[in-house]
């Protein structure tokens, strides 16, 4: 659909203020009302945007009109819808912020609702679809009417699949992303558990097909019968034609979802932040202003960014009862803010969905840390902190496969330890094992290898001698000669502690 087609709509009566030729037959990806002053993180390239002009005064002139402008001219509009209802008609500072800024500008009249325009122009894209000769349709005219107008109305999933296999006797069918994670089904259909879903699908024990969309591999979308298709595959393509439509909005939806979270990282990262500021972000984002919240950090192989937050926010979404904020820190860092439950005994169950994300690219190391839970939007600095400390431990336990670690887990040395970076570890272990750190001679290794089981016994002379096959007068000099090398104390707690950890971190 193009910016010229809406003028074609004798029942929208909408008047062009300002717009040439070439800017009038911009492709429209989508409809979004604002009546923000700077809207541009919630906009994609190519969206129209309606606006009631509640955010402008006479007194105002030409200030708030050349930024609400400059906004939409950054994201990418493709024109500005302008409601005549607030102030009578559409401001001459509003005219002429869009013309220097090359934005088509269109007037709204009082009678004609955005509802209205929102329709018309959603009922035309899923109308790519409808414009086909009626011979060439599978599903009845009838239902195909029904279900652009339920489009029109964002109807529920679970509603558009019904409708759409109604006239099929309503067969057992379901929407589910590569995951398994069930998004909608149809009446009909049982619940399905998401890795009973994701083994099917894996398996091809049914019919599936593809629903179009620009998600990667962690969250794309298919239609899925379990068994025998019950309906005509033309009939299946069209349906997921149809659902196709559905996930455009969704992503649409998500993609301002993104800039909001991104917001409130950027915010989170910089380090304690002003409380005001932080309410803001919160509620633009989704999220109460009150916790508990737990911050999550994840890494998808090498890439922290995109792919990144695709999986870790396909892994939240398998919770619906806890909201959350997914995007990227200021470095690049894939993270999310998740509002959790308020009992303290209740975990946030990430570590359930995880192996069916992984499975999704199972070459491809996946790793998340989850901080503990903090009680104010003030602390969500220091559980990012901890949150990116857990995250390395997770990459630490298992660097080629999927794990999840929350600061929580860190219940022993070793895991503690293996939060810290590789680098500094390797230091800290050279610098306490001393010579013994190199092991470059047999006797080397024979005296950490006595140090271990030293240590593994509680400092037991009699237990280790025992475990190695030695005199306790051998294990007595092993040990003096681990003191004399290393320069600690066997007998002290703080030195047996020490070497302990220089062991973990080798």
């Amino acid at each position: 659909m193009h910016v010229q087609d809406l003028l074609q709509l004798a029942s929208l009566d909408l008047t062009l203020l300002w717009g040439d030729g070439p800017l009038l037959t911009r492709q429209v990806s989508g409809v979004t009302a604002t009546d923000l002053e700077d809207p541009a993180r919630f906009l994609q390239p190519g969206e129209l945007v309606l606006s009631g002009l509640v955010w402008w005064t006479p007194d105002d002139g030409r200030s708030k009109a050349d930024r609400f402008v400059s906004a939409l001219r950054s994201a990418g509009a493709t024109a500005l819808l302008a409601g005549e209802e607030t102030h009578g008609t559409v401001p001459d500072a509003l005219v002429d912020a869009c013309r220097e800024r090359g934005v088509v500008l269109l007037a709204v009249p009082a009678h004609t609702t955005f509802r209205a325009i929102t329709e018309a122009v959603y009922l035309r894209q899923w109308g790519d679809l409808s414009r086909r000769p009626t011979e060439h349709h599978a599903l009845p005219e009838n239902v195909r009417t029904e279900l652009a107008g339920l489009l029109a109305e964002d109807a529920a999933p679970d509603t558009l699949l019904d409708r759409a296999f109604a006239h099929l006797g309503g067969p057992p069918c379901y929407l589910v992303t590569a995951t398994g994670r069930v998004i909608a089904r149809t009446t009909a259909a049982p619940h399905l558990p998401a890795g009973q879903a994701a083994r099917e699908l894996t398996a091809a024990a049914g019919t599936a097909l593809r629903i179009d969309g620009e998600a990667g591999p962690y969250d794309g979308w298919q239609l899925y019968l379990r068994g025998a298709a019950d309906a005509p595959p033309r009939v299946l393509h069209e349906i997921a034609e149809v659902m196709a439509q559905y996930r455009h909005r969704v992503e649409r939806r998500q993609a301002a979802g993104r800039r909001a979270a991104d917001a409130l990282l950027a915010l989170v990262g910089s380090g304690p932040a002003d409380g005001a500021a932080l309410e803001a972000a919160l509620h633009a984002a989704g999220l109460p202003a009150t916790g508990p919240y737990q911050v999550v950090v994840a890494t998808a192989g090498d890439d922290e960014g995109d792919q990144a937050v695709r999986a870790l926010a396909e892994a939240l979404r398998h919770s619906p009862g806890e909201p959350f904020a997914a995007g990227r820190l200021p470095g690049g860092e894939a993270a999310a803010v998740v509002r959790v439950h308020p009992t303290a005994e209740e975990r946030l169950p990430l570590g359930e969905p995880w192996p069916g994300v992984h499975a999704c690219r199972p070459r491809t190391p996946l790793h998340a840390g989850v901080s503990g839970p903090v009680h104010t939007a003030g602390d969500l600095d220091s559980a990012l902190h901890q949150a990116r400390y857990a995250r390395a431990a997770a990459r630490a336990g298992d660097p080629d496969g999927a794990r999840v670690t929350s600061v929580e887990d860190l219940s022993t040395l070793g895991a503690l330890l293996a939060g810290i970076p590789a680098d500094v570890r390797t230091a800290f272990s050279s610098r306490v094992l001393g010579p013994l750190a190199r092991a470059g001679s047999a006797s080397h290794r024979m005296l950490l290898e006595t140090l271990e089981v030293f240590l593994a016994h509680h400092g037991s002379w009699a237990r280790t001698a025992e475990t190695l096959h030695l005199h306790v007068n051998t294990v007595h000099y092993r040990i003096q000669r681990i003191e004399t090398l290393t320069g600690r104390e066997l007998s002290r707690l703080d030195h047996k502690l020490d070497l302990q950890a220089a062991l973990l971190c080798r």
